[in-house]
């Protein structure tokens, strides 16, 4: 569980982690359209995302998203995907981005980012470099990458279009 999140295979911590922390809505299917972007993607990952997805035929995981807002918390890059297969609804799952069990800090040293500078981005319309925000959320005590709550799914590809 304690496994570094930038493998790309996120740990999954037991649901009953967040039991007193954060409140978790379940995965839900959101338009494409009402999400809202603060960052830019990279356009070879993004490449090999879409190849990989259509390959299996399914999305594997969730994106993060915060609640009130739309703003895309972690998974611009399946977004992305999903829009250049076709699909229309992509499943999220819902948090409160206010909450102080989630935080926002730079990828690269030396750089700041904010909650405050995430919302007035998105909601601006504007996209920040690409990983300028990693977003962690405190489960158990500890701060994780936020792709910690997105559990596999593996929803098929005709289901989102």
């Amino acid at each position: 569980m304690e496994k570094e999140e930038r493998s790309g295979k996120p740990s999954l911590p037991q649901e009953s982690a967040y039991s007193n922390q954060i409140k978790l809505e379940r995965v839900c299917l959101i338009d494409l359209e009402e999400l809202k972007e603060h960052e830019e993607i990279r356009p070879d990952y993004l490449e090999e995302l879409k190849n990989e997805i259509l390959s299996d035929g399914i999305l594997k995981m969730p994106i993060a998203v915060d609640r009130k807002t739309y703003i895309i918390l972690d998974g611009h890059h399946r977004l992305h995907a999903l829009k250049k297969i076709g699909c229309k609804k992509i499943p999220a799952v819902l948090v409160d981005y206010h909450s102080p069990d989630i935080e926002v800090i730079p990828w690269r040293e030396g750089e700041k980012v904010t909650k405050e500078m995430i919302v007035a981005t998105a909601l601006a319309g504007k996209r920040m470099q690409p990983k300028t925000s990693k977003h962690m959320i405190r489960v158990e005590g500890k701060w994780k990458h936020i792709s910690c709550i997105e559990r596999f799914i593996n929803i098929p590809l005709d289901e989102l279009k």
